[in-house]
């Protein structure tokens, strides 16, 4: 598996997959020839079919400037991922100087054609859950001491790094008023929200106050705010929300959070590394679905879990999103997206609570749990996997 800093990567939403990976290689394409004299990137698959509404296009120009820069849109899919881009670097007189094909394969993550090995390399020994589980039989330390014992005191750095940006995004969505871009018009929610959570019986407080800080989160990512990935931009509200709420509910203090942030990651990193974070690949059960193993698996670390409780939740967060569409409407990352995350938050926190009821033991391992994901993801027709050609985003539109 790879380093955490590669799965919590800091940029410019809605998407990690149609915004920061385009504009990550298209940054990359123009440091590599700026003799260039203008661009044009050709957008295939997913990209394509979704990317106007991910504002694709805009990621890619931005990460061209100052060259001149023409995009196409390509309904094909490439044969490696749905998130295909090919890049051709022109001289003045338009002739063709060099092209570039590359894949945007999950969570800001490229992958280039023709490599066999991934963007960066594998840091960690072990690659499956029940490998993790093991380590910490044997050597009875908790699951984030393994990302510790791997990545070193540097690792903390960038965990402080990430909960500062992600409170931040939480503070910024709350602030905001008014619709989101595009043609729903749909209105931002979170501040209201938050407002009512502060009259509402005990009993409903929690669901008020996740709701909340979810939607801040996802409602700054849909306006193309900046924002974590966990796993990925599109759900990127789940784990903060569960954590921001649980540090406030149970005065926790920052190295609690970062630990509970590495356990997280390790749980994303066992799925982005044995099956897909990519909602083009597997459909949403791969953001929202892991989005909620992480943020279950952080929350029964707080409140106390071993590590096999631990594990319980996050198969538990895994479990019941299989099969989960990845169906925006109008190709946004607004409906059903925001609330996907509100839904995720509450669910994750009910289902460690859950997991903490049994001694950890179960029938189902999250191992098997992704191996299943990865297999219905793949059964997926196309239409379910962010193309916007079936499920509520057909519905939505009345298309035959």
């Amino acid at each position: 598996m790879q380093s955490l800093r590669e799965l919590f990567r800091y940029g410019m939403g809605p998407s990690s997959s149609h915004t920061m990976g385009p504009r990550r290689a298209a940054e990359l394409f123009r440091s590599r020839y700026p003799q260039a004299n203008s661009v044009k990137v050709t957008l295939y698959g997913s990209l394509s079919l979704t990317g106007k509404g991910h504002l694709t296009d805009r990621a890619v120009i931005e990460g061209l400037k100052p060259l001149a820069c023409e995009v196409e849109w390509n309904e094909a899919f490439l044969p490696f991922h749905p998130n295909g881009m090919r890049f051709e670097a022109r001289d003045g007189g338009g002739k063709v100087m060099c092209a570039w094909r590359v894949f945007s394969i999950g969570g800001g993550e490229l992958h280039e054609e023709n490599r066999s090995e991934a963007e960066t390399a594998d840091i960690y020994p072990l690659n499956t859950m029940e490998e993790i589980l093991q380590w910490t039989d044997r050597d009875g330390k908790p699951i984030w001491a393994l990302a510790h014992e791997i990545e070193g005191d540097a690792l903390w750095e960038h965990l402080r790094f990430v909960w500062m940006k992600m409170q931040e995004a939480i503070q910024s969505g709350l602030t905001e008023e008014g619709s989101l871009p595009g043609d729903l018009h749909l209105q931002r929610k979170a501040r209201n929200t938050l407002a009512k959570a502060k009259r509402v019986r005990e009993s409903e407080k929690r669901t008020a106050m996740l709701a909340a800080y979810a939607l801040a989160v996802s409602e700054n990512n849909a306006a193309g705010g900046y924002v974590v990935t966990a796993p990925t931009c599109g759900s990127c509200g789940v784990l903060p929300a569960v954590l921001f709420y649980l540090q406030q509910d149970m005065q926790h203090d920052a190295e609690a959070i970062l630990k509970a942030l590495a356990t997280a990651g390790l749980v994303g990193n066992v799925v982005k590394n044995n099956a897909s974070i990519s909602g083009a690949e597997v459909g949403c059960q791969g953001e929202i679905g892991v989005a909620c193993a992480m943020a279950a698996a952080a929350a029964a670390q707080l409140m106390g879990g071993t590590p096999h409780q631990i594990e319980y939740a996050a198969e538990i967060g895994m479990e019941h999103h299989l099969g989960l569409t990845c169906d925006p409407i109008h190709g946004l990352v607004q409906a059903p997206c925001i609330e996907r995350n509100v839904f995720a938050a509450v669910s994750a926190l009910a289902g460690a609570e859950y997991a903490l009821l049994s001694d950890g033991r179960h029938l189902v391992s999250f191992d098997q749990v992704v191996e299943a994901m990865k297999q219905t993801g793949h059964d997926l027709p196309s239409l379910y996997r962010e193309t916007s050609l079936g499920g509520l985003a057909r519905v939505f539109d009345g298309k035959k």
